[in-house]
């Protein structure tokens, strides 16, 4: 792993990391995601890290937010362990999958695929009338959903440097039926290991700038709880318009990256490759 030159960290920019912190922790806890779609852009913007970095430093940086917004779901008692291993089970496997694919796909293809399943969630969430107080429903076809939905959530969180809540949180609450506080806390939970999977494969590559990860990753600590504290505090309909909106907001920023053209110089590194600069 390779840090970013001390120089480069001057306080405006030690400030404008623990800021995306403090941002990707709230909605880390608000929505049972991992902050990534927030952390790399910033990343690349701030600090000029090439994309595959961007994506191996937010796994880093995203983990203390996931992990503390998992303690507070787990605290309320809105944490199904079972339903979040299974899923775990398919993350770890998904995440070194998509470390591996990250040196070899188009992320045009991946980004247009995932703005496309946001653009269904997003519909599907405006119509469902959640159900707090929803629980699993289990037999072999949904355990071998729910590892499949896992295995998706760990690939994605690898190539693109998101938590995987994106997908995990919405698909629980309109394919599985579980309640939005439970989707939520069960999302935090599974993310976990598939971030870690994702990270020591990302780590090996070398696409991890450590200083600032730890930093954004400190800046998450204290509005994690934060998040989780106002999700419980909204009704669970206002918490999928919520969601819903958050997920425009995704897959907004997912077409502006995939419309954006390729240097040349990216387009001949991606061919080789090597990380894009």
């Amino acid at each position: 792993m390779e840090t970013l030159p001390e120089t480069k960290f001057t306080p405006t920019r030690v400030i404008g990391l623990l800021s995306i912190g403090l941002a990707a922790g709230f909605f880390s806890g608000l929505f049972g995601i991992g902050g990534g779609i927030l952390v790399v852009p910033a990343l690349v913007v701030l600090l000029k890290l090439d994309q595959r970095k961007a994506v191996g430093t937010s796994l880093l940086a995203i983990l203390p937010a996931a992990g503390i917004s998992a303690l507070s779901y787990g605290l309320s008692g809105n944490v199904d362990l079972v339903v979040a291993a299974v899923l775990a089970v398919g993350a770890v496997v998904g995440a070194q999958f998509g470390a591996w694919l990250l040196e070899r796909i188009s992320r045009k293809a991946a980004q247009w695929t995932f703005a496309a399943f946001v653009v269904v969630m997003i519909v599907e969430l405006l119509l469902v009338v959640p159900d707090r107080g929803a629980q699993f429903q289990w037999d072999v076809a949904q355990a071998v959903g729910l590892v499949a939905l896992g295995l998706v959530a760990g690939t994605l969180s690898a190539i693109l440097g998101i938590g995987g809540g994106g997908v995990v949180v919405p698909v629980l609450m309109v394919w599985f039926g579980l309640g939005d506080l439970a989707a939520k806390g069960a999302s935090l939970v599974m993310m976990l290991p598939g971030v870690v999977s994702g990270l020591i494969g990302n780590a090996r590559r070398g696409n991890i700038a450590v200083k600032a990860g730890v930093l954004v990753g400190v800046g998450s600590l204290s509005t994690g709880p934060l998040g989780a504290w106002v999700a419980h505090l909204v009704p669970a309909q206002v918490g999928a318009w919520l969601f819903a909106a958050f997920l425009v907001f995704i897959g907004f920023t997912m077409v502006k990256q995939a419309l954006r053209p390729a240097s040349l110089g990216a387009e001949r590194s991606d061919d080789e490759g090597e990380p894009p600069r």
